[in-house]
């Protein structure tokens, strides 16, 4: 989640060719290669057109905060699908921890298709509370961790549904080849985070509040959507084991934007452990408590403007795409197809 929430929460709680996106709300600025590093940026846009050559049906939809759906011949993996994002307060000042959850199945319902897989990074109310209504609803498989297994589990959903992975896995499901990674979670200015913990069990009774989702440990995911790509390498939260990425070599990578500088040299060290992907993505930079029908709004702690900047320098061959909630990109995400 972000790490706003660590300003205001109770105090006895411990919490990736790159193309134009639709224009947001508010004018954002979409960074060009410089001319000194155009054949690197023609090589790249080389390799994604190859890899995506294989994949023409591939669509990709930004989600909103960290999630994602991904549309390949017909099958859909989803990633962190948070949709109905109840008010908590944490964009107004007044956050409370004591919230209800809450699932809007009509929202859901138009957003997420007929899912196979959802991938889950972590179980903060932002990334998990919809899960379980989209697991129960249409028999997806999760993969998870243990303790985003328990929550579910305790949420009603079929334990068989499930599977628990810890980070090193490469997994094939049909030809959708999913690399899990180990993650870390993002930290606020004080090193800290909202919910920390894991469960090694389910609890007594289906979480009513969102400071009952614990963060659970954190995973990142790359997708690779058939033998000829494209791979996007999917964050759920803004820091990351630089081991556990080393050579993944995505062509898109969804990065999700960090709110304050505790972990060091976070962008240079991510994209240089990612092989400077041709594409980045930034996300979980929007106020994700607006409705997905709305252009997106940013979180005041987010210096989206600084962490373009950032990846301008350090990978000036990445293209930057900035994505809106209705648009579809194609596998190289150019806009595909406006959605009203």
């Amino acid at each position: 989640m972000s790490d706003t929430a660590d300003t205001q929460r109770d105090p006895m709680l411990g919490r990736r060719s790159l193309l134009r996106g639709a224009a947001l709300g508010a004018a954002v600025p979409l960074l060009p290669a410089a001319t000194a590093t155009a054949t690197a940026t023609a090589t790249a846009s080389t390799s994604i057109s190859a890899s995506t050559s294989a994949s023409a049906s591939a669509s990709l939809r930004w989600l909103g905060t960290s999630g994602w759906r991904i549309d390949v011949d017909g099958r859909t993996v989803l990633f962190d699908p948070y949709l109905t994002r109840f008010k908590t307060g944490l964009f107004d000042g007044a956050f409370r921890a004591d919230t209800e959850l809450s699932t809007d199945p009509e929202v859901v319902r138009e957003h997420v298709g007929a899912p196979e897989l959802v991938l889950v990074s972590h179980s903060h109310w932002d990334h998990l509370a919809d899960v379980p209504y989209i697991a129960k609803s249409t028999g997806a498989r999760v993969v998870g961790t243990e303790t985003t297994y328990h929550l579910l589990v305790a949420f009603g959903v079929d334990p068989g549904q499930i599977s628990v992975v810890k980070g090193g896995e490469v997994l094939d499901f049909d030809g959708i080849i999913v690399e899990v990674a180990a993650g870390l979670h993002s930290r606020n200015k004080k090193y800290a985070y909202f919910a920390p913990g894991t469960l090694d069990t389910p609890p007594a009774a289906p979480p009513r509040t969102i400071a009952e989702l614990p963060e659970g440990d954190t995973l990142a995911f790359q997708v690779t959507a058939g033998s000829g790509g494209p791979s996007a390498f999917l964050m759920g939260a803004s820091d990351f084991s630089e081991r556990a990425v080393q050579g993944l070599r995505p062509d898109l990578a969804m990065v999700a934007v960090p709110s304050s500088t505790a972990t060091h040299h976070y962008v240079p060290r991510l994209l240089r452990a990612l092989g400077n992907p041709g594409v980045v993505v930034p996300v979980h930079w929007d106020n994700f408590e607006e409705p997905l029908s709305e252009p997106p709004r940013r979180d005041p702690s987010m210096d989206l403007d600084g962490f373009l900047a950032q990846v301008h320098r350090e990978s000036p061959a990445s293209r930057i795409v900035v994505p809106d909630y209705r648009t579809v990109y194609g596998a190289d995400m150019r806009p595909r197809l406006q959605t009203s």
